[in-house]
């Protein structure tokens, strides 16, 4: 023993050990508040890598804001051809438009499939097992919402009313799996080809469009709109974009799926479409499975 004592490394080896063990307790005591020499050793640390980051911040900046001035100067020669375009086409619009109206006083025509009056809503409840297939919305029946209105957003067409109450209104979304719900529809191109929105492909996240002419050629990126013909929706509403086309069960008509314009999850504003003509209930309606059963007036 006296031996062990007398060796003065051993003694150090054991205090410095036991200072590590208690500063390491110390530590781990409270670990809201850093301890006097981890402060020192952060403050330390920290005041290197200032010196060190500042400059290297600084460069990368300057790298960076060279950058973003070519990208800005890309951009801006992309935005003036497309500033352009724009100009002109909103030239031939206005001028269209003109004609539209000066024939529409010559044929005396005063109804207009596309015409209708917007009546803005918001989404107040959503089902979260009918997630994908409803909403409420806060108009009802005394803010003039009746039933098979269209709804739409600013990006197109998401369903129709079906259900109204004094204050409020339930929809249908296009993403239902209703076997009955129907929207006719017209893909735009050179000449109109008709078709039914029939179904959702929940896999696809894409509406199904049947019915179509096999002589007609569909190709993919075409755009699809309300062709006003079924009964209730206004025309000219878009619905979506073509992406894949191909036959249907039996090979007699072309089948195509539709990416919908609008988004489905997130739906905040809406605008009810408070038609301007005589509603029906055509193939956009409750009456469509009795004209399709018997071949009669598809609506498209």
């Amino acid at each position: 023993m006296p031996q062990f004592f007398s060796n003065k490394r051993l003694i150090l080896l054991l205090v410095g050990m036991i200072f590590l063990v208690a500063l390491i307790s110390f530590s781990l005591r409270d670990r809201d508040h850093a301890s006097v020499p981890e402060q020192l050793v952060k403050d330390v640390v920290g005041f290197g890598q200032s010196i060190f980051s500042k400059p290297t911040h600084y460069v990368t900046g300057v790298f960076n804001n060279v950058e973003s001035l070519l990208n800005t100067y890309d951009e801006n020669k992309r935005l003036k051809a497309r500033l352009e375009d724009y100009a002109t086409l909103q030239a031939n619009v206005n001028d269209l438009e003109i004609q539209n109206k000066e024939l529409r006083k010559i044929v005396d025509i005063k109804e207009d499939l596309r015409a209708y009056d917007p009546i803005q809503s918001t989404v107040i409840a959503r089902n979260p097992d009918q997630w994908e297939e409803k909403i409420m919305i806060d108009k009802g029946k005394i803010h003039g919402v009746k039933v098979n209105m269209a709804v739409m957003t600013a990006q197109g067409l998401i369903g129709k009313v079906t259900l109204t109450t004094p204050y409020t209104s339930t929809v249908e979304l296009l993403s239902t799996q209703n076997p009955n719900y129907r929207v006719s529809a017209v893909i735009a191109g050179e000449e109109e080809v008709f078709g039914l929105i029939e179904g959702y492909d929940e896999k696809r996240k894409e509406l199904i469009l049947k019915r179509i002419d096999s002589e007609f050629e569909v190709k993919k990126g075409q755009k699809v709109t309300t062709s006003g013909l079924g009964g209730i929706f206004p025309k000219g509403i878009l619905i979506g974009e073509v992406t894949e086309v191909t036959t249907d069960d039996y090979g007699l008509t072309k089948l195509a799926y539709v990416k919908p314009a609008a988004s489905f999850s997130i739906l905040d504003h809406v605008i009810i479409s408070k038609r301007s003509i005589s509603v029906i209930d055509g193939t956009d309606g409750k009456n469509t499975e009795k004209d399709l059963t018997k071949g009669a007036g598809d609506g498209s």
